[in-house]
């Protein structure tokens, strides 16, 4: 019926209670077309009505808002389960009050507020229903009945009645408000869990792809090496020639030096790089090798220089992260970049400033997913920055990516250091 809605838990929910006010009205029609054909009483019968009526068109109106595409939000359904409260009241009101055996049934919408709503909504509920159940004890329209020979008695029974629905309501909100809580958690560490395992074989799988490659690329750079040494030793005249050719070899040298320590590196763990490093050393270090890697970047650098130096954990995955990040900064900068970092005892703070066009909005959403990138075509392959933010994760760090208004994007990295 309501397939084209959003399946939001509140919108579901909202349905369900549609439909638990259609089954209400038809047992408020039952019971007072039983008690007007089969009991002899004098009771409010056309306000009875009327607020079952009124109660019904509302419920016509919740139909048709069903088939609306905005979201159901908390004060909407909150204010749903209060149409509930009063029309139940009104009914209350006019036949007996906290005397009628119905008063009860205000621990209904408390129950449903208190599994699907937060807390605060949940104790506004019961205050709600307490004073409206106070406000029934002293103030309704009374049953045909005559109480006068057990008037004290009655009256005891009618306030153990109003006590033992306090009692109820405080218990109900604190214990389902508890466990409602515990099950959202639960979700919630169950959600983290099945991301970080499909983050983890991401990451495997990426492994897995990177060894394939490099085992599959060692036979033809040997393959290369063996013919530019050939070359080389047949045009000894050149002089040109040979330079070009020492400069491929250069390449092809490091290409499969590269290579070589990647299949060794890749079987060690964070325990096997364990070493420590001045966390002033271990940035200068990154720079140095990344003023190699991209010479033609230009970029300020600026440091706290806090005394006494922290160290931090020297370890290559972390490194080659930090890199990563850096590389994306200059492929998204026109000009320069800046580089800032400050630390404490205990936290690294690194700032990664571009003064690129900033990120988009969907880049704003699936940044740091694998395989995604904002980059052309065939200039990334949207995986630098998923394993950099793995990688710094894992080390009880985080990487955070934001837009300033100044124009450019800020990489901010937070790592922790050994005091």
């Amino acid at each position: 019926m309501f397939s084209d809605l959003s399946q939001s838990p509140l919108s579901k929910n909202l349905q369900r209670l549609f439909w638990l006010r259609n089954i209400a009205i038809v047992a408020q029609c039952t019971l007072l077309s039983l008690a007007y054909w089969t009991i002899d009483i004098v009771i409010p019968w056309t306000e009875l009505i009327t607020v079952v009526t009124v109660l019904s068109f509302i419920n016509l109106l919740t139909w048709m808002r069903l088939y609306r595409k905005w979201p159901v939000s908390h004060i909407e359904f909150f204010l749903q389960l209060l149409i509930d409260v009063l029309a139940l009241s009104s009914l209350l009101y006019f036949s007996g009050g906290s005397t009628n055996p119905f008063i009860s049934l205000y621990l209904l919408p408390l129950t449903i507020a208190a599994a699907t709503l937060p807390w605060r909504y949940t104790w506004v509920m019961a205050i709600i229903t307490i004073a409206c159940y106070t406000l029934l004890l002293f103030n309704y329209v009374p049953l045909p009945h005559d109480h006068s020979n057990h008037l004290i008695e009655f009256a005891l029974h009618v306030s153990g009645m109003w006590l033992a629905f306090v009692l109820s309501t405080v218990i109900i909100a604190w214990f389902v408000v508890k466990m409602s809580s515990s099950i959202r958690e639960r979700d919630q560490d169950l959600a983290k869990a099945r991301e970080h395992a499909l983050r983890n074989e991401q990451i495997i799988a990426l492994g897995t792809l990177a060894a394939g490659a490099a085992h599959e690329l060692g036979t033809p750079l040997s393959t290369m090496a063996v013919v530019t040494r050939e070359l080389q030793q047949e045009y000894v005249q050149d002089s040109e020639f040979q330079n070009n050719i020492r400069i491929l070899r250069d390449q092809i040298s490091h290409c499969k030096q590269t290579l070589t320590q990647l299949l060794a590196k890749a079987g060690q763990n964070r325990a096997e790089h364990g070493s420590e490093l001045p966390v002033d050393e271990f940035l200068a270090q990154i720079l140095d090798k990344w003023k190699l890697i991209r010479p033609s970047v230009r970029f300020t650098y600026q440091s706290s220089d806090t005394l006494p130096i922290p160290n931090i954990m020297d370890n290559q995955l972390l490194s080659q992260s930090i890199l990563n990040l850096l590389n994306n900064a200059a492929d998204a900068s026109s000009k320069c970049i800046e580089i800032k970092s400050n630390w404490d005892n205990q936290t690294l703070h690194l700032e990664i400033i571009d003064d690129g066009e900033g990120l988009s909005a969907e880049a704003m959403q699936r940044v740091g997913e694998a395989f995604f990138s904002s980059k052309k075509p065939g200039q990334g392959f949207g995986i630098g920055l998923f394993l950099a933010n793995a990688n710094i994760e894992r080390f009880g760090g985080s990487v955070r990516l934001f837009n300033l208004e100044t124009g450019g994007a800020c990489t901010q990295v937070i790592l922790p250091l050994i005091g």
